[in-house]
C-alpha cells in the first residue's frame, strides 16, 4: 500500500463518515484513544478498491461500524501494564447483542495513565467512553444512536540537536520540562510547558432501511464538536527560555567565547537541570520583578497601570471545532452479480482558532501586542494584535493574540459498480464534490487592519474523480489485479493561507491537487500458503507547502510557501504466509520504493508582521530529491508457534532503511549557493540529504488463553519490542527551516531515537 506520507492517502470512516481532519487531512486516532474494543475489527481495503460506504483513496480505507451490534455479545474486562507513553490501562466493554425486544445496547470506558511515560517529563492521562443503542423497529426499520470521546491530557516530549543528546548521555532528551518548586518547602514538581488537552465528543445518528432483500437505505446525520488545546511558552524583551536554544549549547561559544564554552559544557555533561531544562523558578522571578507601566491600558486614554508584567507566559493554542452533516447510502443488488453502491454527503465544518492565556507565571498581567512590531513600526497601532482594545489588558483565561474562524462547507457524491462473473471481477466507481471555504476573522490586525477582521472571500473548487480495477482469475488459487485512478481535491484550508492567524491572504495561484494513481497485484491463495505481489504507481501534483519560523537572515518571523508540489511514489511491495505441519506460521514482507519530489516547485517567502514580500517565485530545486520522513526500504519476518493447549508465542524480526529527513527548501536553491563554488565544501553541506542509517529491532510476543467454564475465558498476551534494547536508532527529524548560508552547522537538524526495550502486558476476562 502507498506510504501514507502526504495526508488523506488513506481514508478512515466511521459507519461511512469520513473521519479525517477536515483542515489538516490526517486521520488522527486520539480523538477516539483506548476505544480498542470498539475499534478492533474495522473493515479495510488496501490500495485503490472497491467501496460502498464512499469513494475510498488511493491508498484504501477503513471502516468502524459503531452498532451495538458489531461488538460481541458478553462482557469483556482487560487490565495492560506497559513502559510506553502511559504505564496503565483498564477497559470495561459489555454489549448485549440483539434482544428478544428488538433493542441493543453496547458501551465501553477505558482509562489510561502514566504520571511518567518512557520519557522523562512526559506524562498520560487519559478516558474514554463509547455508547451505542439500536432499535429493531421492525424487519425493514432500525435505528441507532452511538457517541464517543477520549478526554486525554498528555505532557509531551520534544526532539533536540544531537549535540543535547551528546552532553547528556540520553537520547531521549526532553527539552519541555523543567523543576518548579512547590513554594512550600517541599520537593520541586517536574513541570512541562508542552501539554496537549484534547477532547472531541462524536455523535451519530443512523436509521438503516431494508427497502427489499436486494436494496438497503442508510442515512447518517452526525456532530462533532470539543477542542484541541496546546500549550507553550512566550516571551516578551527577555532571553529565550527554552534549554537547547542554540545559543546555549557549548558549540555556539566554542571559537569566539571558550571559557563560557567551558561553563556550558560542564553544566551540560553533569547534569546542571537549571541549565539542560527549563528553569522555572527563574521565569518566575523575572515577572515579580519586572514593575512596568503602560499607558492608554485597554484603550482608556490618559490613564496608565503600573504592576508586574509578565517577562514570560504559558500560552495555549486553541482549536474548536464544529462539526455537522448528512449521509445518505444506497446499496442494491442492482442484476445477477451486479452490485451498485452510490451515497450523497453534505458537511458543514467550522473551527474557532484563538490564543488563550494559561499562566501569568507569577506576573499580573500581559499586554496583547507583538514585539517584533513594536521592533519594526514607530507606529503604536500596527503593534496592536486587536485595534478594537487598544493596549488590551491579558489576564488568565482571556483570548489574545488571534482569534478567528476557519469554514468549510462540502457537498459530494459517489457511485461505485461492481461486478463478477467466472473469470473477472471488477468495478468502477465516480465522484463528484464541491468544497468551499473562508476565514472569519475576529480581531483586526494593527499590520493588516483591511484584511483581518470579518469574512474572507469565499473559495470554491469543484472536483471530481474516476477509478476503476479488473481482478483476472487465473485458477481459483491465482489472481491478478490491476487498477487505476485519476482524481483531483480541493486543497487543505489550512495550507491555503499564508498566516491566517493575522490576515486572510490566500496562497498564489491556489489549485486543486491532481492525483494519478495505479497498481499491479500478483495474489496466491492456498490453504497453507497466502502470498502478494504488488507494483505501485502515485503521481499527487500541484500540492501546498506551508511552514512559518523565525529566520536569521532576515530577523524577522517569516511565512515559506511552495505551490506547485508535485510528489512521486512508486516501489513495489512482497508478502507471504506459510503455514507447516499446522501449528508454524512463517510470515514476511518486504516493500522498497522512491517517494521523491518530481518537479521544481515556487516558493514565496513574506515577513509574518509587515507588508513585505521577501521573494516571489522563487525556484526551489527539489527535483529527485527525496520527500523523507518515512523508511524507503522495510522488511520483517515472523514466526509463530500456535500450540493446541491454547497458547501461542512468536517473534518477529524487522528492518527500516534508505531513510532521509524532508529537504529544507531553501537550501535547495540558487541563492543558497550563489557565494560558493562547486569545488567549495559548503556547497555539498548546503545541497546534501540529511540520511539516516538503517536498522533493525526483534520482538517477542505470547499469550494463552483458559477456558473456565462455559461462555468465560481469561487471557494473557504480552510482548517485548526491541529486546536488544538498541536506543540509537534514529528515526525521523527534520531540518531546520533556519540556516545560515555557509554555516549550515549552526542549526543542525534534529532527530528523534526509536524507543529501547518496551513490554506490552495485558490479562483479560470475558464472560
Amino acid at each position: 500500500s502507498l506510504p501514507t506520507a502526504t495526508p488523506a492517502i488513506t481514508q478512515l470512516m466511521m459507519n461511512g463518515i469520513p473521519m479525517n481532519d477536515r483542515e489538516s487531512g490526517w486521520a488522527i486516532w486520539a480523538y477516539w484513544g483506548g476505544l480498542n474494543d470498539v475499534t478492533r475489527y474495522p473493515e479495510n481495503r488496501q490500495g485503490i478498491s472497491s467501496a460502498q460506504m464512499g469513494f475510498g483513496n488511493i491508498g484504501g480505507f477503513s471502516n468502524i461500524d459503531l452498532r451495538p451490534t458489531n461488538l460481541r455479545k458478553g462482557t469483556k474486562i482487560s487490565y495492560a501494564l506497559t513502559n510506553r507513553t502511559y504505564r496503565q490501562r483498564a477497559i470495561i466493554t459489555h454489549s448485549t447483542g440483539l434482544m428478544d425486544n428488538g433493542w441493543a445496547f453496547a458501551f465501553s470506558g477505558a482509562f489510561r495513565y502514566s504520571q511518567e511515560g518512557y520519557v522523562s517529563g512526559s506524562s498520560f492521562n487519559g478516558g474514554s467512553y463509547f455508547g451505542s443503542a439500536m432499535k429493531k423497529l421492525n424487519s425493514k426499520h432500525a435505528v441507532t444512536l452511538a457517541a464517543f470521546g477520549a478526554p486525554t491530557v498528555q505532557a509531551r516530549q520534544g526532539i533536540s540537536v544531537q549535540e543535547a543528546y551528546t552532553l547528556t548521555g540520553d537520547n531521549f532528551y526532553n527539552p519541555y520540562w523543567g523543576w518548579q518548586s512547590n513554594g512550600d518547602g517541599t520537593d520541586s514538581t517536574k513541570r512541562n510547558a508542552r501539554v496537549r488537552d484534547n477532547h472531541k465528543p462524536h455523535v451519530f445518528l443512523m436509521h438503516d432501511f431494508k427497502i427489499s432483500k436486494k436494496k438497503k437505505l442508510t442515512t447518517v446525520a452526525y456532530g462533532m464538536f470539543g477542542k484541541t488545546s496546546n500549550s507553550n511558552l512566550n516571551w516578551y524583551e527577555a532571553p529565550d527560555p527554552r534549554p537547547d536554544y542554540y545559543r546555549y549549547l557549548p558549540s555556539y561559544n566554542t571559537i569566539e567565547n571558550p571559557s563560557i564554552a567551558a561553563i556550558q559544557n560542564n553544566d551540560w555533561t553533569t547534569g546542571n537541570t537549571d541549565v539542560t531544562q527549563i528553569d522555572w523558578d527563574a521565569l518566575y522571578n523575572a515577572n515579580y520583578k519586572n514593575l512596568y507601566t503602560v499607558d492608554d491600558p485597554n484603550g482608556a486614554v490618559g490613564t496608565n497601570l503600573i504592576g508586574n508584567r509578565s517577562k514570560y507566559i504559558v500560552e495555549e493554542y486553541r482549536q474548536d471545532p464544529r462539526q455537522f452533516g448528512l449521509k445518505v447510502l444506497y446499496n442494491a443488488d442492482i442484476k445477477d452479480n451486479f452490485y451498485l453502491s452510490s451515497g450523497a454527503h453534505v458537511e458543514i465544518y467550522k473551527s474557532k482558532n484563538y490564543k488563550l492565556m494559561s499562566d501569568l507565571l507569577g506576573g499580573e498581567f500581559w499586554v496583547d501586542v507583538d514585539q517584533f512590531a513594536q521592533r519594526d513600526f514607530s507606529d503604536s497601532l500596527s503593534a496592536q494584535n486587536d485595534l478594537g482594545n487598544y493596549n488590551n489588558i491579558i489576564d488568565k483565561g482571556d483570548v489574545f493574540g488571534y482569534n478567528y474562524d476557519i469554514n468549510v462547507h462540502t457537498y459530494d457524491a459517489f457511485a461505485n459498480l461492481d461486478w463478477k462473473s467466472s473469470k473477472f471481477d471488477g468495478f468502477i466507481g465516480l465522484n463528484l464534490s464541491n468544497t468551499t471555504f473562508w476565514r472569519t476573522g475576529h480581531m483586526q490586525n494593527g499590520r493588516f487592519p483591511d484584511a483581518s477582521l470579518g469574512d474572507s472571500e469565499k473559495q470554491n473548487f469543484f472536483n471530481y474523480g474516476v477509478k476503476g480495477g479488473l481482478l483476472f482469475k487465473l485458477t481459483g488459487r491465482h489472481l491478478i489485479s490491476i487498477n487505476g485512478a485519476y482524481l483531483t481535491r480541493a486543497p487543505l484550508s489550512r495550507n491555503a493561507f499564508i498566516s491566517p492567524k493575522t490576515r486572510d491572504h490566500l496562497v498564489k495561484n491556489l489549485e486543486s491537487t491532481e492525483v494519478l494513481s495505479g497498481d499491479i497485484n500478483y495474489t496466491v491463495r492456498y490453504p497453507n500458503l497466502r502470498a502478494r505481489v504488488t507494483a505501485f504507481y502515485s503521481q499527487i501534483n500541484n500540492q501546498v507547502w506551508s511552514r512559518s519560523f523565525y529566520h536569521d537572515e532576515y530577523n524577522a518571523f517569516v511565512n515559506y510557501v511552495m505551490t506547485d508540489v508535485d510528489q512521486l511514489f512508486m516501489g513495489t511491495e512482497i508478502g507471504i504466509e506459510y503455514t507447516l505441519a499446522s501449528v508454524w506460521v512463517l510470515s514476511g514482507a518486504f516493500t522498497t520504493g522512491d517517494y521523491i519530489y518530481s518537479n521544481r516547485p515556487k516558493a514565496t517567502i513574506t515577513a509574518d508582521n509587515t507588508q513585505e514580500l521577501i521573494a516571489e517565485d522563487r525556484t526551489i530545486y527539489l527535483k529527485n530529491y527525496d520527500i523523507g520522513g518515512m523508511p524507503q526500504l522495510a522488511g520483517t519476518f515472523g514466526l509463530k508457534y500456535n500450540s493446541s493447549k491454547y497458547w501461542f508465542a512468536g517473534v518477529n524480526w524487522n528492518y527500516f532503511d534508505r531513510m532521509n529527513l524532508g529537504p529544507n527548501p531553501d537550501r535547495r536553491t540558487e541563492e543558497a549557493v550563489s557565494s560558493f563554488i562547486v569545488t567549495d565544501p559548503q556547497w555539498d553541506e548546503t545541497l546534501d540529504i540529511t540520511e539516516l542509517d538503517g536498522g533493525y529491532t526483534i520482538n517477542l510476543f505470547g499469550g494463552k488463553s483458559w477456558r473456565l467454564s462455559s461462555g468465560k475465558y481469561l487471557r494473557l498476551f504480552v510482548s517485548v519490542s526491541n529486546i536488544l534494547n538498541n536506543t540509537d536508532f534514529k528515526t525521523g527529524g527534520y531540518e531546520q527551516l533556519r540556516y545560515n548560508p555557509g554555516e549550515i552547522g549552526k542549526f543542525p537538524p534534529k532527530y528523534g531515537y526509536m524507543y529501547g526495550l518496551t513490554y506490552f502486558g495485558m490479562v483479560t476476562y470475558q464472560f
